[in-house]
């Protein structure tokens, strides 16, 4: 039945409704619409209209299972995601990023060094904490010291832009595109690691142009104090038993890794009631000694103390990202029932060589946002080898960094260094990063060949 919907008012109607609400979408910055609302509004849609073309034909039973699958499909990263970004809201919340960003502003470091440190951390905080949190801080360590050095700040964003989104090409945990190619066991989590040598020369190639433009003078030294908050670091230890745990469901039993983040989860929630409850002797301890030093200050800071709550930190996840990730495998699942997807691939994946098919897919995640684009692909299984799997991850990873509308992070930073860091700003060094994605690729494909 998928063929004859294709190019009918069923298919086209399914498609402008998908394509409408995606325009939005991009226009996301403009219109201050947030991204999630049209493409829920768009899958409740389409699958009106496949539900209506299926009853017509008798064929609901294949419709049924058609949105059965596509919703465990998002379940299982819905879980995994939330999971990963109540850590991630935790160790914000205990202070660990506030500390890391002070420790660097407190140093008295040149723009460039902190051009330098401010990039390889992002490069290599993003396949842990993910590429859109990593961006935000090292964007928030460089306001801070940057001031009104519009040169240094603009520089640099780009640069956080290319080393997360690069850093979170070679982790299943660095971006929801490598998730998904982990999660659906086309990859194993150690085959990713070849992907690091590649991700590296996509980072590092425009990093060395245009750090020679960033001035390598000091900024005005800034001091700010900033006291972890108890239990920061065993936050972190949680976390990385956690992966641990998900990898070894993974591994092991074959099971989806999902399975092993909530059960890390746990670990978060019996952590956090350890600390509720050991709190007030915790809070007497340090009160006496407070007293005993006549620290005034340390005595407000005890004063204000509110108690840790998993459950907060859960609600703080990135909704808007989460919701937006329903609507479009819902919308891309709908498209791939009614046939359109087995018309792309065909094209992509019969009529060009797959190589060059995912170089394209990964210039075209610069315009579209790559959650889609990774989705589509996967629903047509392509028949790949495991090298051409780790250049598409390479290249929906990395080419989001071509534009700074083409990743989460390059929209993210435009608003947080509004007028610093523009889009067309990130223009001017695109040719600059086009030859690092080349690089990049080209590296993949002779360092890898023996996997293609």
């Amino acid at each position: 039945m998928a063929e004859g919907l294709t190019h009918s008012i069923v298919g086209y109607s399914a498609l402008a409704i998908f394509i409408f609400a995606y325009l939005l979408v991009m226009a996301e910055e403009y219109l201050k619409l947030r991204k999630s609302k049209p493409v829920l509004l768009a899958a409740g849609l389409i699958w009106i209209i496949i539900g209506y073309a299926y009853h017509q034909q008798g064929e609901m039973e294949v419709a049924r299972q058609a949105i059965e699958h596509n919703l465990l499909e998002y379940a299982e990263l819905l879980l995994f995601l939330l999971v990963a970004m109540t850590y991630i809201s935790a160790m914000e919340e205990r202070r660990l990023f506030d500390y890391l960003r002070a420790w660097m502003v407190g140093k008295g470091f040149t723009f460039r060094s902190l051009f330098w440190m401010t990039g390889f951390l992002s490069f290599f905080i993003s396949p842990i904490a993910d590429n859109l949190t990593t961006a935000l801080l090292m964007c928030a360590v460089v306001m801070k010291v940057g001031g009104n050095n519009i040169k240094f700040i603009n520089l640099s964003c780009i640069n956080i832009v290319i080393a997360a989104n690069a850093g979170g090409a070679f982790s299943p945990f660095g971006d929801i595109t490598t998730l998904m190619v982990w999660q659906a066991g086309l990859l194993s989590f150690t085959e990713f690691a070849n992907l690091f040598i590649p991700a590296t020369v996509n980072y590092l190639f425009p990093a060395v142009i245009m750090s020679m433009y960033v001035p390598d003078i000091k900024p005005e030294s800034l001091q700010e104090y900033i006291e972890l908050k108890r239990g920061a670091r065993r936050i972190v230890g949680l976390f990385i038993l956690t992966i641990m745990t998900a990898v070894a469901f993974h591994g092991v039993f074959h099971f989806p890794p999902v399975i092993g983040m909530m059960m890390g989860l746990a670990y978060l929630q019996l952590f956090g009631y350890f600390l509720r409850k050991t709190l007030p002797a915790s809070l007497a301890k340090k009160r006496a000694r407070a007293i005993a030093a006549h620290d005034e200050a340390a005595l407000r800071r005890l004063g204000s103390i509110i108690p840790f709550d998993v459950f907060k930190r859960v609600s703080h996840a990135e909704w808007d990202t989460l919701l937006f990730f329903y609507g479009v495998v819902m919308c891309v699942g709908g498209l791939g029932l009614i046939g359109y997807l087995d018309l792309v691939s065909h094209i992509l994946y019969t009529e060009w060589n797959p190589v060059w098919a995912n170089v394209a897919v990964g210039a075209l995640s610069a315009i579209v946002d790559n959650i889609p684009v990774m989705f589509a692909v996967l629903s047509m299984q392509p028949d790949m080898s495991h090298g051409n799997w780790l250049l598409i991850t390479l290249t929906a990873g990395v080419g989001g960094s071509l534009l700074s509308i083409g990743s989460a992070a390059g929209v993210a930073l435009m608003g947080a260094a509004h007028g610093k860091y523009t889009f067309i700003s990130h223009l001017k060094w695109t040719p600059v990063i086009v030859l690092g994605y080349i690089f990049s690729i080209i590296v993949h494909l002779v360092l890898n060949a023996g996997m293609f």
